[in-house]
């Protein structure tokens, strides 16, 4: 308690501060979760095989530590394997399948998340269905242009001559530094001043 001018001041928070402060937090803390779940959804495919794979080594006796590590190698490797694949492959319906496979266990993810969030929000379960499918496809879509946006690998240079396949079609750099220029007719050189 504080004493100004033979006024005393209660410095303690009443209830509608705190109820502010709550909703404030509440929504910043929905803010967070929804960014980890924008960023960390192209790992829900990895996620899943490494828990679906460490549930199987523990269950045939790893134990603790070995399923942990069992399920953590299996989860990088299928997310290598995916990045791999992605951008080594080079056809358009081979890298929207792959980017499907990572996309769908991400949506699966975004609709539980969101479906989450809208219990709690609102009591129509018609609605919260709605959210949830627009989060689903959000987060699904979100995942798979993450995916889509590494590149395919490049061309790579024949063994034999160096050359990529487009510059042995063009006939090599050289051929282009050796093709004559047309530099006009004499004409034209006379009337520029040559």
């Amino acid at each position: 308690m504080v004493v100004v001018e033979g006024a005393t001041v209660d410095l303690h928070l009443t209830e509608h501060t705190t109820m502010v402060l709550g909703i404030l937090l509440s929504i910043t803390a929905i803010g967070v979760v929804c960014w980890l779940l924008f960023t960390l959804a192209i790992y829900a495919l990895p996620f899943f095989a490494g828990i679906t794979v460490g549930m199987w080594a523990y269950g045939t006796g790893a134990g603790w530590p070995g399923s942990i590590v069992v399920g953590l190698l299996a989860a990088g490797l299928m997310l290598g394997i995916g990045q791999f694949l992605f951008a080594l492959v080079r056809p358009v319906w081979l890298r929207l399948t792959i980017g499907l496979v990572f996309a769908a266990p991400a949506a699966v993810a975004g609709y539980h998340a969101v479906h989450g969030i809208a219990k709690h929000a609102m009591p129509s379960e018609t609605w919260q269905f709605i959210f949830s499918v627009i989060g689903a496809i959000a987060i699904g879509a979100t995942a798979w242009i993450r995916i889509a946006g590494a590149e395919p690998a490049p061309i790579r240079a024949e063994p034999r001559s160096g050359l990529t396949s487009s510059q042995q079609r063009r006939g090599g750099p050289e051929a282009r530094r050796s093709r004559p220029q047309h530099r006009g007719t004499g004409r034209d050189r006379a009337a520029m001043g040559r």
